[in-house]
């Protein structure tokens, strides 16, 4: 066994022994569908200068959204009811005062004058400005240190502020600060404030601004010498420095922008709230999920034999190491997020088949090679697929973390994590198994027990019929448009049914004369034509139901569903509720999502060239126009679910694409004298087998789950099944036509051999079929 096959054991052996750990000994926190929570309801309050109106409340909620889950991965349910009041539901918190705690503080952000550290008279030269919050009276607060400051009137609220970053200056030696930026109005009063305290001298306390969250001093920075009396700091450059740590200067950046609440609110209601699944229904997803991760295994291990069983070893690694890194994080698990999770152990193959297809050439190529040898250059030709498939992916996470909000940046989270345990598990977990496996004699010299030294049934069909697929590549891309005409003909004539996620509905809660669990409950209200309907219990026994659009009719013969089995039925509670993926989060998706797409765009671009960028932009484009025709035609629901869904489609119809480019790639910079049509057929045909085997691998995860997992999953694993099956049509019958007529456009030559095989690698011409790469791939001291 070489070095480098020691260390990728022991690696590989230490981080699947902490992820065991973590496993073992960390519990997970389970979402709302799954486990219950707490339901909290908030009242806005006016103020003397904002109405509580709606426009406020929405404002209010999305603050309220991000102070609660800033990375995204709590899932806490947020929808406004009625006009002014929002209704807030946190999964896994059973404890009141832990849902508190949760919640944060509710109270407005406000900017003071700080006029010495006893009692005195006001500032005869301050003037509160237009954006104050209403505070006649002075206040007497402990600062960070605990001594008190006599506080002036609030002279700015939180409301003024835009934005709050912590950031360290390593340059200046400053180390970490909080960058402040205000809206312009508020900006004006900040200039004045601040250039009112520079007029005390250093040292005095009242050049000190005090600002108070919920009736506490979170920070009291002394205005800089620099700054001169009346002159005031600008609202776009002021920054807090002081010796704070890196997580001292994110919670004050946080505690700033996230208190920055419109108008100020009151918990008015409280309670505990069940589940919104029952248990059949998570046995069965359960089971069905096991089914299929268990037929992939099989799958895998039939068509690689030794060598599939070892990749199907690694999948298990892989999922007890990205579960783990989820528990960790605190990463809140829903069924849908499991359920997805399990098919991205079905998706997570993609890299050992694509090593394993490549070892497959190897030894048709070269009878007589050493399996060892076939193995490494497998994986070393596989380096460049994997590289850049899998960072176009790390690319959109990113983008949807950073730029996207809620459910959004969760997504990003966890699609991060995936990403990296995947390729942790087949570039280190699974290539130590298969390299020690490689060096005995025995499986190097059985053929049909390494399942690499034989070419598969597919490799070897095609071989024999080597179809002429882009003779005529318009005529694919005819196909295409004609497909994408009935999605668009079915989303403009039957239109997209907009989940209550998107549109809000209304929330009903009933009390029955008999006890009614969930289950029956939920079966009764389906069987009455409200199958997407919501029930969970709400505390003293009472059913809530969260459904739609529901006029009076549709209240009745809901009610009477219920009294069917719990005897007298009283309606308890009924109003409506505005959407929980509100026009900021549904703004901030469209804009991560758009970003996310020019920026693989430009990578492709630079990788490869900018005629398969575009390929593969536009067949990623047909993909999420098929699905949501898809959805239109059967009229089913458009929901937080299926939004999941249609994000795990894009980064695989992208992941697909850019596999069969970097084989035209290769191979055309080994042959740069044929046609480029010549070379993308032999490339689809090398790469069918890889496209075919990874598909198989995720269809039977959503096979189990369509089938088996009940209708809590169905909407789910059909987008994914839809997605997927026209993501691998498009990547071949779509992409590939596309690039081959923008190419007909195109200047640029052919690619240079060894370009775009990594930085350093493959620095001397392309042999054969591959490269020649031979190396594995808060004080007194704060100012402002």
């Amino acid at each position: 066994m070489t070095r480098a096959t020691t260390v990728r054991a022991v690696l590989a052996a230490a981080v699947l022994l902490v992820s065991v750990f973590i496993t073992l000994t960390m519990s997970p926190r389970l979402g709302l569908d799954l486990q219950g929570g707490t339901r909290m309801v908030l009242q806005a309050r006016g103020t003397a200068t904002v109405e509580a109106d709606r426009e406020t409340t929405d404002r209010t909620l999305e603050v309220l959204r991000q102070r609660i889950d800033s990375l995204g991965v709590a899932e806490p349910t947020l929808t406004r009811s009625g006009e002014d009041r929002i209704i807030v539901e946190l999964p896994d918190v059973q404890d009141p005062r832990q849902a508190a705690e949760v919640l944060g503080r509710t109270a407005q952000l406000t900017f003071h004058a700080v006029e010495g550290p006893e009692e005195g008279g006001p500032d005869p030269d301050a003037t509160p400005g237009p954006d104050a919050a209403p505070d006649p009276e002075r206040l007497t607060l402990p600062d960070e240190q605990g001594r008190p400051l006599t506080l002036g009137p609030a002279r700015l609220s939180g409301a003024g502020v835009e934005d709050a970053t912590a950031s360290f200056d390593a340059q200046r030696g400053a180390g970490w600060s909080v960058s402040l930026e205000f809206r312009k109005d508020a900006g004006r009063d900040w200039t004045r404030l601040t250039g009112e305290a520079a007029c005390h001298p250093a040292g005095d306390e009242r050049r000190r601004v005090a600002i108070v969250l919920d009736e506490m001093v979170i920070s009291s920075p002394q205005v800089d010498p620099s700054v001169g009396c009346r002159a005031g700091l600008p609202s776009g450059a002021t920054r807090i420095t002081g010796s704070f740590s890196a997580d001292e200067a994110r919670d004050l950046a946080l505690l700033i922008k996230g208190g920055a609440l419109p108008v100020p609110v009151e918990i008015v209601e409280q309670r505990t709230v069940g589940p919104t699944l029952g248990a059949a229904a998570i046995e069965a997803s359960a089971q069905a999920a096991l089914i299929g991760a268990a037929a992939t295994a099989l799958f895998v291990t039939l068509v690689y034999r030794l060598f599939g069983a070892l990749a199907a070893v690694a999948l298990g690694a892989y999922g007890v190491i990205s579960y783990a890194t989820l528990v960790a994080l605190g990463v809140t698990l829903t069924l849908p997020g499991l359920a997805g999770f399990v098919l991205a152990i079905g998706m997570a193959v993609d890299a050992n088949v694509l090593v394993f297809e490549r070892a497959r050439e190897e030894c048709a190529a070269q009878p007589k090679r050493s399996l060892r040898s076939a193995l490494t250059t497998g994986f070393r030709k596989a380096w460049s697929a994997v590289a850049d498939s899998n960072a176009t992916t790390l690319i959109a996470a990113a983008l949807l973390f950073f730029l996207g909000s809620g459910p959004v940046r969760g997504f990003g989270v966890t699609l991060a994590i995936g990403v990296l345990a995947s390729m942790f598990s087949a570039l280190v977990i699974a290539r130590a198994l298969t390299e020690i496996a490689a060096n005995s004699r025995f499986v190097s010299d059985c053929r049909g027990v390494n399942g690499i030294a034989r070419p598969g049934s597919v490799r070897a069909w095609l071989a024999r019929k080597d179809p002429q697929l882009f003779r005529k590549p318009v005529r694919w891309l005819v196909v295409a448009a004609a497909l994408v005409a009935v999605a668009v003909a079915g989303i403009v004539v039957r239109g997209v049914d907009l989940g209550v996620e998107f549109t809000g509905g209304r929330l009903v809660e009933y009390s029955t004369s008999r006890p009614v669990d969930v289950e029956t409950a939920r079966d009764a209200i389906a069987g009455a034509g409200f199958g997407d309907a919501e029930v969970t219990t709400a505390g003293d026994g009472d059913l809530s139901v969260r459904t739609g659009k529901l006029d009076n009719d549709g209240e009745q013969a809901l009610r009477a569903a219920l009294a069917a089995e719990g005897g007298e039925t009283a309606k308890v509670r009924d109003e409506l509720i505005g959407p929980s993926l509100g026009d900021e989060l549904r703004r901030n998706a469209l804009i991560a999502l758009g970003v996310a797409v020019l920026v693989q765009l430009a990578y492709l671009a630079a990788r490869f060239r900018w005629t398969f960028a575009m390929a593969t932009v536009g067949a990623m484009a047909h993909d999420v126009i098929l699905v949501v025709g898809a959805f239109a035609w059967l009229g089913r629901p458009v929901d937080g679910i299926f939004l999941a869904a249609l994000l795990t489609v894009i980064g695989y119809s992208v992941n697909d694409s850019v596999v069969v480019f970097d084989r035209v790639r290769e191979l055309w910079a080994a042959d740069r004298k044929s046609p480029v049509a010549t070379v993308a057929r032999r490339a689809v045909l090398q790469t069918v087998p890889r496209t075919v085997n990874t598909g198989m691998g995720a269809l039977f995860i959503l096979a189990a789950l369509a089938v088996l997992g009940g209708d809590s999953l169905a909407d789910f694993a059909l987008a994914l099944l839809i997605g997927i099956c026209v993501g691998t049509w498009s990547s071949v019958f779509t992409a590939v036509p596309g690039a081959l007529v923008l190419e007909r456009t195109a200047k640029a030559p052919p690619p240079v051999p060894g370009k775009g095989q990594g930085k350093g690698r493959n620095k001397g011409p392309v042999r054969g079929r591959g490269g020649t790469d031979r190396r594995d791939p808060l004080d007194n001291g704060a100012r402002v």
